[in-house]
């Protein structure tokens, strides 16, 4: 079976094959001016939200973070010829804090208005559902059941499916935590009805709570997108192109593979998702 390293290790190398200029020599003899700050840094600091499969993971015991996003970053770093530095957060609500406070010179997020305040975005690279991961025994059997008076729906405090639903649900209680681990423990213990957050995430968790499901529909479509601090379009039109590559080489696409993130897709060219 192969190992988290392994994974890494395979997609780094895919990355030597499939993006032109991407060597860190090539990088270093010819730095783009749109990165001229990173490259003096000598580092490029990445903001990821821990917990979930289709973001990042963090070992209990050895601390590193490991997942597509990870793996992303480690592409786009070697691209521009610098060292990664990872700033995890315990859940990607989180990271707006670091765009106010210069903690991190790109992240990784789910597209929302709401973000347009601190952040701008890259167009969508991947894409997904958001769903609900129910536990065994619930009655609800789709997203219609699931906004009903009484219903507690578990979602980690700023994540892009809470910012969706506090606008759109009509009569389901929203219990919001501090993590993805809290969210599905509420379900465990009784104290929820259903887990809301991207369908790889749902499937990901519903393999560790015995008889629970994740539900076929969606209450909404989630973009993953790059986001850099407000005033830094030089810096996002490079990594844009950077994630067009990307999507172009196939790299997004054995990502999505490699890491067996269920339900995930790469985003069309371009494309700037749905409204």
């Amino acid at each position: 079976m192969t190992t988290p390293r392994g994974i890494s290790a395979i997609l780094l190398a895919l990355l030597g094959m499939l993006l032109a200029g991407a060597t860190i020599g090539e990088a270093q003899q010819s730095p783009d001016p749109r990165m001229a700050d990173i490259v003096k840094a000598g580092k490029l600091r990445v903001g990821f939200g821990l917990g979930g499969i289709n973001s990042a993971v963090k070992d209990a015991t050895t601390g590193e973070i490991r997942g597509p996003l990870m793996d992303l970053a480690r592409a786009l770093a070697a691209k521009i010829g610098v060292t990664l530095e990872t700033v995890g957060y315990v859940r990607s609500g989180s990271i707006l804090d670091g765009a106010r406070t210069d903690a991190w010179d790109l992240a990784f997020l789910g597209a929302d208005p709401a973000r347009t305040t601190d952040v701008d975005f890259s167009p969508p690279f991947m894409q997904t559902d958001f769903t609900y991961l129910v536990p065994s025994g619930s009655r609800i059997r789709t997203v219609e059941d699931a906004d009903q008076s009484g219903v507690r729906i578990a979602v980690p405090r700023g994540d892009a499916s809470e910012l969706y639903l506090s606008r759109t649900l009509k009569r389901a209680e929203l219990i919001r935590t501090e993590s993805i681990a809290q969210a599905v423990e509420l379900l465990r213990t009784g104290k929820g009805d259903a887990y809301a957050g991207p369908r790889p995430t749902a499937l990901d968790e519903a393999d560790r709570l015995p008889g629970s499901r994740v539900l076929e529909d969606r209450f909404g479509i989630v973009n993953r997108v790059a986001v850099v601090p407000k005033g830094k379009a030089e810096r996002l039109a490079y990594v844009i192109e950077f994630l067009e590559d990307a999507k172009a080489s196939g790299l997004l696409q054995r990502m999505i593979e490699v890491h067996k993130l269920r339900g995930m897709r790469v985003a069309p060219a371009g494309h700037a998702g749905p409204k």
